[in-house]
């Protein structure tokens, strides 16, 4: 039986800052950015939009009446919880109008917690081949303003319908996870914005990919040969590159070529929204597959996934058969067109301006799942 994405979309927020203007805005060569970097824009939230909404909306593009019937787990990997200790997923649950008898969860390890929802979806498909999963990556990437992480901060949602059949992706039983404690990127409990220590963070995240694909082509007898293309985990978009390029020189000149051509089709959508943390990867792979015209089904894809702490993840999957013709590029390209680019001090106003959470607030937000009303410390949500 095979298991793997059925569907798949992403939300953002509906504002961006322009990043030469915000380079300028700091002092900076607008190229450490645009170059540096790999970004041009960066997505921005109102205080009216958070996790769930972000989740909501991305998972109520892809979601039938039939997967309102036969999914049984909703799954959220996130590290912008808004509560420590009711789960996001349960008020999606609500939100997103699934059964009852539904497991509803959050997972937390830094920027991997997706896809060890994946994981847990697939095994859970693999006993009960009927039901499917609802796995969302949803994150806030805050740093704060004039800091060194701020030109990689964004916002939004990746949502995932895994089923036995799926009509996008076959996920493969080869996989290798790293785990490893170190503090390259933290936030201790109380914290508004994160700690972080960048040369550390970066050096461990190719670290990390570098020991795993040496076991991964140890233990499956398989090489950059095998792979029409590779994504990765992008807080930034060379980041993804720099852990590529470390292991590349071993692969024939052609080869490599080629997975860097389909490197770059990934992170398309990436330039334009910035740090999704847990989703990334995942926007990353709608990138690839909307991006790519060189791509075919039966197609073998390798997926890097990493969280700082840390926990990383290579997994593989293929192309299915009409994968195309679920995709949903005309509704993304959109998404990303209609957005209000925010002027710095507007962006500035915007970020400053926090919900709090001690006293009553009613709001107005014309985006289809906003919350209206901060109520004895509860967020409520229109639907």
């Amino acid at each position: 039986m095979s298991i793997g994405i059925d569907q798949l979309s992403f939300f953002v927020p509906p504002y961006y800052v322009d990043m030469p203007e915000l380079a300028i805005a700091r002092n900076v060569d607008p190229n450490k950015y645009i170059i540096g970097i790999g970004q041009s824009q960066m997505a921005i939230a109102p205080k009216t939009q958070d996790i769930v909404t972000f989740a909501a909306n991305a998972a109520k593009q892809i979601l039938t009446k039939e997967n309102q019937e036969k999914i049984d787990m909703i799954i959220v990997g996130t590290e912008s919880s808004t509560d420590e200790s009711k789960a996001s997923a349960v008020v999606l649950h609500r939100l997103l109008g699934l059964s009852p008898f539904t497991r509803s969860f959050e997972i937390k390890q830094a920027c991997y917690g997706a896809t060890a929802g994946i994981q847990i979806a697939r095994d859970h498909i693999a006993a009960h081949p009927d039901s499917q999963v609802l796995v969302i990556a949803t994150d806030n990437a805050r740093y704060g303003l004039n800091s060194g992480g701020e030109p990689t901060q964004g916002a939004g949602a990746v949502a995932m319908i895994l089923s036995a059949n799926p009509r996008i992706l076959e996920l493969s039983s080869e996989t290798v996870a790293f785990t490893q404690d170190v503090y390259d990127f933290w936030r201790p409990t109380g914290n508004l914005y994160p700690e972080v220590n960048g040369p550390l963070s970066n050096e461990t995240y190719i670290a990390s990919f570098q020991k795993i694909w040496d076991e991964y082509t140890t233990r499956y007898s398989q090489s950059f040969a095998d792979f029409a293309a590779l994504c990765f985990h992008v807080p930034y978009t060379k980041m993804g590159k720099k852990a590529l390029l470390s292991k590349l020189e071993t692969a024939p000149h052609e080869i490599a070529e080629l997975l860097l051509e389909r490197y770059e089709e990934s992170i398309h959508y990436s330039r334009k929204v910035g740090n999704l943390y847990t989703g990334s990867l995942y926007l990353g792979l709608i990138s690839l597959l909307e991006t790519s015209v060189a791509l075919k089904p039966g197609d073998k894809i390798g997926l890097f996934s990493y969280g700082s702490g840390s926990v990383a993840e290579f997994f593989t999957g293929h192309l299915v058969d009409g994968y195309k013709h679920h995709l949903h590029e005309e509704l993304h390209t959109q998404l990303l067109s209609r957005r209000i680019k925010l002027a710095i001090p507007e962006y500035e106003q915007l970020f400053n301006d926090t919900l709090d959470m001690t006293k009553y607030s009613q709001f107005q937000d014309d985006q289809p799942f906003s919350i209206t009303e901060i109520k004895d410390y509860i967020r409520f949500y229109r639907q």
